[in-house]
Formats: structure tokens, sequence, C-alpha cells
């Protein structure tokens, strides 16, 4: 199972937020590469970047920070936030991103999403960000009546490299992730799915990895905290 250290750019800084809610932010970083290179140099074999400006704005906003993680990390990166259109997934592939994450486009346009993947194999991710299993969209600011399965069975033949679930409700606020919807989802779909979302403790990850089904896990405010010591979960998932 892979660890995904997180980094949630808004204005610049590397911050996390508490249940999405852009007024309660907590900034830990205002050098936003330096910590993507203290997870590198931890051991981290992915980085997970979010625009979080960009996914209110509807295109990218934080593209100075995200560059400058891209040119000082040699570990591959996935984006969300703000892409919504093939010009801009276009954009961030060639400037080195190893993955783009369409989240409110996978509702509002999946023909988007099944072009992008088509064209840019094991590149494009489907982020499913739900609270009581139906979608949020806009930056989770606009629910939705679209089911988190019936939206990710539906891109079981579109060739999407991963699906990142995320349980509003459990993101930043350290309880845990909701491991029973994630697995559910896991075993729904032959997509990998990555857990996201409340990813606070050791026990957390050895209770996902247990699933058996479950590809990998985002950890931000853990990490941050030293809820999670990074070096430990990496050789505690690798075992």
């Amino acid at each position: 199972m892979i660890l995904y250290p997180a980094i949630d750019l808004k204005d610049g800084n590397a911050v996390r937020l508490v249940h999405g809610d852009m007024d309660q932010t907590t900034v830990f970083n205002d050098d936003p590469a330096a910590q993507a290179k203290a997870f590198v140099a931890a051991g981290c074999e992915w980085l997970h970047l979010v625009d979080l400006n960009g996914a209110f704005a509807g295109e990218p906003v934080n593209a100075a920070p995200v560059e400058a993680i891209l040119k000082a990390c040699p570990v591959p990166a996935q984006l969300g936030g703000g892409i919504r259109d093939m010009a801009t997934i276009e954009r961030w592939l060639d400037k080195g991103l190893a993955r783009v994450i369409l989240g409110t486009v996978a509702v509002e346009d999946p023909d988007l999403v099944r072009a992008a993947a088509k064209a840019f194999p094991s590149q494009v991710a489907v982020g499913l960000d739900a609270r009581n299993g139906r979608v949020a969209t806009r930056g989770w600011a606009e629910e939705t009546d679209v089911m988190v399965t019936d939206l990710a069975k539906s891109f079981e033949d579109a060739g999407i490299a991963a699906i990142i679930y995320t349980d509003i409700m459990r993101d930043g606020a350290m309880k845990g992730p909701n491991i029973d919807a994630t697995a559910d989802l896991a075993r729904a779909v032959d997509i990998p799915v990555i857990a996201s979302g409340g990813v606070s403790s050791m026990n957390d990850l050895t209770a996902l990895k247990a699933t058996g089904v479950i590809s990998g896990a985002i950890s931000g405010r853990a990490l941050y905290d030293g809820a999670i010591d990074l070096s430990e979960a990496l050789a505690l998932l690798n075992e």
C-alpha cells in the first residue's frame, strides 16, 4: 500500500482544512517545496498535491508552488483542484506532473474524464469526495444526488489509474478514515482505490492495509502534527 503525503495549497502556503472549510485553515509551511523535499527525504514514493483555491475557482491558482515542487522533487506527484478541461490536463502533464486528479468534471463532464484517460493512459485519476455516500463537487461546496459507488462503476471501462475516495466529514478531523466505506468501494470496482480523509494514526494505516483491497492512503495533518512518523509508516506499509 502506498502512502501519499498531502500538500494542500492555499494562497501559496501548505495548509490543512477541517471538513474542507476554507475558513478553518491551519498554515503548516509557507514554503511548500521545502515541505515536499522533507517528505521525499523521509522516503515517500509519491506526493499528493491539492490546489484548494483552484478547486473553488475552477482553474489553477497555485501553479507557482506546484511547479516549484515538481522541480525540487524527483518522486512522482499527483494534483487535484481546478483541473476541468483538456488544455489544463495537458499543460500539467507537460510540466512533469505524473497524474492529474479530476473531481468536479467526473460528475459534470464524464466524457472529458474518458477522453483524458484514453489520451493519457495511467495519468488520470478520479477524485470522489463524499458526504453520506453522495458526491460533492466544486471544492466540496456543492452536494449532488450522485452516489459514489454508482459514479465509480461508470468509469470501470475508462482506463483511469485510480480513484481517490475522500469522506469529507473525516477530512482534517483526525478521527480516522471511513475504512468500511472505502473498502466497500474498492471491492465494488476493479480500479485501484486510494483512501483519503481522516488518516491520522499508525493504527489507521494498519487497518487500511489489513482490508487487502485498498491500494493507497493519503495523509496530511497527521504528518504535520507528528501523529504519524512518515519513515515508520513507510516501513510498516512495505512489510
